[in-house]
């Protein structure tokens, strides 16, 4: 808990709003392909990429 802290620290001081989305973003990709990959959705999903 203490990172995310920290995280939201870094961007209300900087004032770089702008990178939540795409971090954000990049963690949903990152848990779809790992909860996903040991299923038979799996083909699938790798043919999204």
């Amino acid at each position: 808990m203490e990172l995310l802290r920290d995280f939201w620290g870094f961007l209300r001081y900087r004032k770089k709003y702008w990178l939540l989305p795409i971090i954000l973003v990049l963690l949903l990709f990152g848990a779809l392909i790992v909860l996903t990959s040991g299923s038979a959705v799996a083909p699938f999903i790798y043919t999204l990429f």
